[in-house]
């Protein structure tokens, strides 16, 4: 009965909710015990529905020192698919694939050793 209630209620679910925890820990950037902690980057993998059967696969939190331009390539080649990079002022490049891409791009990441498995994070509905 809640999805009902938030439907009549005209409440949307946002994708992008769970980003201002991520914000606070990076701000921290320190311990329980006051040391510096050394500051791990979770990828997040996401999947949001452009209209009826179209939708956008998005990465974002991608190591600066990794090539955007070169994993964007990668992708579009081997899952035939579209897409593109957007710059964000606080979040980096984000890179934005057509259609649900979410395994395809995980297994890449993870058997390319570009992110650890602590370190991925895949979204979905």
């Amino acid at each position: 009965m809640a999805d009902i209630a938030n439907i009549i209620s005209g409440a949307t679910y946002d994708p992008m909710k769970d980003l201002d925890g991520v914000k606070d820990a990076q701000a921290a950037g320190k311990g329980k015990d006051g040391k510096e902690v050394k500051k791990s980057r979770i990828v997040h993998v996401r999947i949001t529905q452009r209209n009826a059967r179209k939708s956008v696969t998005t990465i974002e939190g991608l190591n600066p020192k990794i090539s955007a331009n070169k994993v964007l390539r990668h992708f579009k080649k081997t899952f035939s698919c579209n897409g593109t990079i957007i710059t964000h002022d606080e979040l980096g490049e984000i890179i934005q694939l057509q259609g649900d891409q979410r395994e395809n791009v995980s297994k890449f990441l993870l058997e390319e050793k570009l992110v650890k498995k602590t370190n991925l994070k895949v979204h979905g509905f």
